[in-house]
């Protein structure tokens, strides 16, 4: 018997991502930030982590990092098109310049790839978050 049939729930024919480490110069500060703007809630501490569930189980795990700069980092979420405009609402009521494009040079703008909608947006510590109701085509 494989280890997978010895224990429930792992996965047996892919590699599926668990949690990743977001750093932040103030972790409750940015795992609140993204929770408020995608409509969900920041669990409790574990250790050093504090988590976000994104509910199709993974989880961002701010941690605090201050002995050195924070260098920026890309994350992208697929979110359902229904919760799209909520989500865009909360970015104007945060007061944060959301965009089409990863550069960030279209403000207040939302781009329409591979037929969904997508903005990218900056979280407290720099980092290019991005919303999209499509996943990329992948050749």
């Amino acid at each position: 018997m494989s280890l997978a049939e010895h224990t429930p729930g792992l996965p047996t024919t892919v590699a599926r991502l668990d949690h990743t480490v977001v750093h932040a110069s103030d972790r409750a500060l940015s795992a609140e930030f993204l929770a408020a703007v995608l409509g969900l809630e920041v669990g409790a501490p574990f250790g050093p982590f504090l988590p976000v569930d994104l509910g199709n189980g993974v989880t961002l795990d701010y941690y605090e990092k201050t002995d050195e700069p924070i260098q920026p980092q890309h994350y992208a979420f697929l979110v359902p098109e229904e919760q799209f405009d909520a989500m865009i609402a909360r970015l104007e009521a945060l007061g944060v310049t959301y965009y089409a494009d990863p550069r960030h040079t279209e403000p207040g703008r939302v781009n329409d790839l591979f037929g969904g909608r997508g903005a990218y947006f900056t979280d407290p510590d720099g980092h290019n978050m991005e919303i999209m109701t499509r996943p990329y085509a992948r050749p």
